[in-house]
Order: structure tokens, then sequence, then C-alpha cells
């Protein structure tokens, strides 16, 4: 009798279930679109951001003259000390190196361009980077870390340790140097390092700041130039292969949660439990603490700019969401109310029939929450899956380079979670209406639709 009573509630009140539903399925679409958007902004939010740089530098402790990137002072760069290429493998091994999407180590040197034409010897600076290099499952280097930089030509292809010196170098000019000496792809010209001859210009690069100025090449190149050697050299003395594999510093991207006040907390002073917290958060402090702690001699700093413009737009766009979220339940839950009130005057007399005929108070409430469930479960799914796909739709739109596919956001977990938002909606919507009903006097009811 309960399931037969159930169905034709349905069968005969199609357009009240249909207005409720509407309420819930418009609810949880926008839940839905939200939550799924919020399980990947984070890394969304990061990838907007790259143009900024990396958030973490990392250099020797020993260094005495400042640095900037992008004009924001950070901290020392080398001042004839130096960190190990290979260490930079110990990266892999930090509690956060998952969240790690970035490594651009780079060897700057001073040196001097010659044999130009119409030019006498031309003071620059050399720097060594990565290009496209494979640092785990990461493909990294210069480029990934400075998507801003634009390239003419092609990077320079490191060369082959069996090389002699007397080989060409392929190198990339910066184009304010480039234009200061007329040189362009395909030129060739020479140095006053002993150790290279030729130097063979594969592309010219605009950064916006003192690159432009000079001269980058692969990083295995300018280490053999800067020090004599290669890195995979036997045939060199014991302080030429300790210099090997040298590198000015190292910057570093990677995902990380917005700064508050605990992140800014000295670890050192903290209790066990606390410190073991904060470790275990990817604050950029954590991340570079942990960076210290895995390369010998290594300092490591965030860099503030970047790390807080993340923060901040990320925790901004993060309560406009939970924003949205809540009044979109709020206004399914006042609409589920306001249909549900409607039906219960509409069903005052059947209402009064069951309780004349001894149906109790808990039976007749049954029989409404479970109206109420049934459509919240139906217009929960439904809406699960019609938000999914407003948010990879949205996604695709206001994320640059996202692929937007629905399987991208498409969460199984987030499925029982709206479902149940949705029943709670439902179920808070409809108990003002049905806890009136259950007051009401039964013969008072029935004498009126008499």
């Amino acid at each position: 009798m309960f399931f037969r009573l159930l169905m034709e509630s349905f069968r005969r009140q199609r357009r009240r279930k249909m207005l409720a539903g509407l309420a819930i399925l418009l609810g949880t679409t926008a839940v839905t679109a939200m939550l799924a958007l919020a399980t990947t902004i984070g890394d969304r939010i990061h990838k907007e951001l790259a143009v900024y740089g990396a958030n973490i530098v990392v250099y020797p402790k020993t260094d005495l003259l400042d640095v900037k990137i992008g004009g924001v002072d950070v901290k020392p760069a080398t001042g004839g000390s130096y960190l190990k290429e290979s260490d930079l493998a110990k990266l892999k091994t930090i509690f956060w190196a998952n969240n790690i999407t970035g490594i651009s180590p780079e060897l700057t040197f001073p040196a001097q361009l010659t044999a130009i034409p119409n030019h006498g010897p031309v003071p620059t600076r050399f720097t060594g980077y990565w290009f496209q290099h494979d640092f785990g499952t990461l493909k990294t280097g210069a480029g990934a870390l400075h998507p801003w930089w634009k390239l003419q030509g092609d990077w320079p292809i490191p060369q082959h340790p069996e090389k002699g010196p007397s080989e060409e170098n392929e190198v990339v000019i910066g184009s304010k140097l480039a234009n200061q000496l007329g040189l362009s792809i395909g030129d060739r010209f020479h140095s006053n390092l002993t150790s290279v001859t030729s130097l063979r210009v594969t592309g010219i690069v605009t950064t916006g700041d003192e690159k432009d100025s000079e001269v980058l090449l692969a990083l295995a190149d300018a280490q053999r130039i800067r020090f004599g050697v290669s890195p995979h050299s036997t045939d060199a003395s014991p302080n030429a292969r300790d210099n090997s594999d040298a590198i000015s510093r190292v910057e570093v991207s990677a995902r990380t949660k917005p700064e508050d006040a605990f992140a800014r907390v000295n670890p050192d002073s903290l209790s066990p439990q606390q410190r073991e917290i904060w470790y275990c958060r990817p604050y950029a402090n954590s991340i570079a603490y942990q960076i210290r702690e895995a390369i010998p001699g290594a300092e490591a700093s965030q860099v503030r700019r970047v790390e807080q413009s993340e923060g901040n737009v990320l925790s901004r766009i993060s309560g406009l969401m939970w924003l949205v979220s809540a009044a979109a339940l709020l206004a399914a839950g006042f609409a589920v109310s306001a249909a549900m009130a409607t039906a219960v005057l509409e069903r005052r007399g059947e209402i009064g029939l069951m309780r004349s005929l001894g149906a109790s108070k808990g039976a007749i409430a049954l029989l409404f929450y479970a109206e109420t469930g049934l459509l919240a479960i139906f217009a929960g799914a439904l809406g699960y899956l019609i938000g999914s796909g407003l948010a990879a739709w949205l996604g695709a739109r206001i994320f640059s380079g996202d692929g937007g596919s629905a399987a991208a956001v498409l969460n199984p977990v987030l499925l029982p979670v709206v479902v149940a938002l949705a029943l709670v909606v439902a179920i808070a919507g409809s108990t003002p209406s049905i806890r009136s009903a259950l007051r009401m006097d039964p013969s008072a009811i029935l004498r009126e639709d008499g």
C-alpha cells in the first residue's frame, strides 16, 4: 500500500514534482560545476600564473651578490660558489616531489664576443640552461619556466661530449644584443674563451629583461666552456671535474598552498607534532625547506610576488565559488519548500482521511519524505552529470590551454556528495510543510471537505 500511494503521488502531482525536481536539478548542477572546478582550480591557477615564472629559487648558501627575477629582489646569486647539477636528482626524493612542475638550472659567467664585423670585443654574459630536458616524468627547462620568452629559430642542441673544443657550439642570442651587433640566425662569431672557438646562432630570444643582452646556450656546453671540461670527461684534473657539473642557481616551479600565518612560522620553533603538520602542507616555505634538506650547501626561498599572487587569486576565486554554491542550494531549498507547501494544501483531504483511518503521523511523514527523497536522488544524479559537463565547458573557456573534456572533471567521488546535498536540501525544504501537515486536525479537514 505504501509504494502504491507513493507512485500515485508522482502520477497525480506531476507538475508539482517537476517544479521541485527542477529546483533541485538547477541547484545541484551549479554545485557540481563549482565543486568540479574547485578540485582542479589549484593546478589551473598555477598554470595560468606560470607566466610570472618560478615561485622558488635555489642558490648556494655562500652567495654574496643580489639577483632579481622579473624585477623582484630574491636572494644572492653565485659569487664564486656553485651547486651541483647531479644533486638535482635529489628533488625527486622530497615529500612534495610530485608538486614540482618545472626545474630550470643555470650557469652564468662573463665573456667577450669577438670576430664580429665592425665591432671590437663586446662584453656580455653567457648563461647555460636546460632546453627540453627530461627530468623524470617532466619535460622541463628554461622555455617551460619562462613561457613569456619569444624565440625566433630553435633552442641550441648540446655539443656531443666526445667532440673536441674546435667544434662550433650552438647558441641563442638575446634580441637586444643581436640588434646591437647585427647578428641573425645562422651567423657565426667567436669569444675570448679558449675552450671554444666558434659559436653559431640558432635563434634569437626576446625575454624583456637582462637576458636580451646575453648569450644563451645548453648547460652542458656552458659547463665545458666555463671550466674547460665536459661533465662526462675523465681526462681532466680533479679540481676541473669537481666543477664540471656546477650550476649557479635553480628556479623551481611548484604547486603550493596559499600562504597563511602558519606557513610563515619558523618550523624549528614548533613542537614535533606541529612541525610535522607544517612539513606535510604544500606551502612554498615547506617545499623550500625540504629542498634545503635534500641538496647539500643549498639555500631556497620563495619568490613572494609570484606566491602571493597565486594565493590571492586562488582564495578569491574559491570564495566566489563557495558563495555561488551556497546561493544555489539556498534557492533550491526555498523552491522545494514552496512546492511542498502547495502540495500539502492540495492533499489536505488525503492527509485527513489517512489520519482518520488510523495512519500514524510517522507513516504520513515517511510517505512525504520518501517522495522528496526519490525526487532528490534522481534530480541530484542528473544535476551531477549536467554540472560535470558545465564544469568542462567553463574550464575550457576560462583557463587557457585547457582541453575541457568531460573526463577531466567527471569525478566519481562527487556523485555521492552531490546526491547527499540534494537530499539535505530537499528534506530541509520540505520539513516545515510536512510538520504543518501533521499538526492538522483530521476531523476539521474532513468537515471542510464535506
